[in-house]
């Protein structure tokens, strides 16, 4: 069997790749740890009813967690391929200055967009709400253009409960219209990742002539998801006015992982 790693900055998520389904996508079994879990990971490993081969991974935590990682895996025999953004990987290719140092979570994200939508055509914005949120664009013709990086849901409002006095760290949904001091923060939040995501699907709109495909992925989604769906419904064409237009994607690392290791 072939293990999947996507080792992030607050969890470790793992699949194995089971057999191909519809779309071109491997089917996978997964699991989300802790970061800090690494005995978790060596548990789940033990558990597995066939034994692992081969493993690659993308490592975004540092690397004193990538040799923890790989100590584990050593104690199964399995050797991991960590890998990294690359010019060009299937149709996707890469439009960064200097394309090694594109955060390798990023690439794996955008390339199992690529898995999903099988070619070329269409812009598409894909949005990773994690500790960081990322938000990139690839065109019509498979070039990443680039994209931003801002702190993510979780950060932005330990930030505010920590580098001020008397603002607390909330857990409250947003509302159109706060009137408290949890509601405010919470919906400043989620407006602040809206608003970015709106921004870049906006620009390809006027970039490329045609709405991009929108996906979104990471824990902080549902943090923003009510504020960014209305949003992006309201700057939609009145034709495709639906709030569903945003897929969410429960693992585009892992499915980039997969297409990379099968190609």
């Amino acid at each position: 069997m072939m293990l999947l790693i996507d080792s992030g900055n607050s969890r470790i998520k793992l699949g194995i790749v089971q057999d191909q389904v519809e779309e071109g996508l491997p089917r996978l079994a997964t699991a989300a740890l802790d970061n800090r879990d690494v005995p978790g990971v060596q548990a789940w490993l033990t558990a597995l009813e066939q034994p692992v081969t081969q493993a690659w991974g993308v490592n975004v935590a540092g690397a004193e967690q990538q040799q923890r990682i790989e100590r584990v895996l050593a104690d199964h025999g399995i050797a991991i391929r960590w890998q990294r953004a690359q010019v060009r990987t299937g149709w996707l290719r890469n439009g960064y200055r200097q394309p090694e140092l594109l955060g390798a979570d990023r690439w794996a994200s955008m390339v199992g967009v690529v898995a999903r939508m099988g070619g070329a055509g269409r812009p598409f914005v894909l949005a990773c709400f994690g500790t960081a949120t990322t938000i990139d664009i690839v065109d019509d013709q498979g070039l990443f253009q680039g994209g931003m990086i801002l702190p993510g849901p979780a950060l932005m409002r330990h930030s505010l409960s920590t580098g001020t006095a008397e603002l607390p760290l909330v857990s409250t949904a947003s509302t159109l219209f706060p009137t408290d001091t949890h509601a405010a923060i919470a919906t400043g939040v989620a407006a602040a990742q809206a608003g970015a995501f709106a921004r870049q699907c906006h620009l390809a709109l006027h970039q490329y002539g045609q709405w991009p495909a929108m996906y979104a992925c990471g824990g902080g989604w549902h943090d923003v998801e009510v504020e960014t769906r209305r949003l992006v419904a309201d700057l939609l064409p009145a034709s495709d006015g639906s709030t569903n237009a945003i897929e969410f994607l429960s693992h585009p690392v892992l499915d980039g992982l997969a297409f990379m290791a099968s190609h």
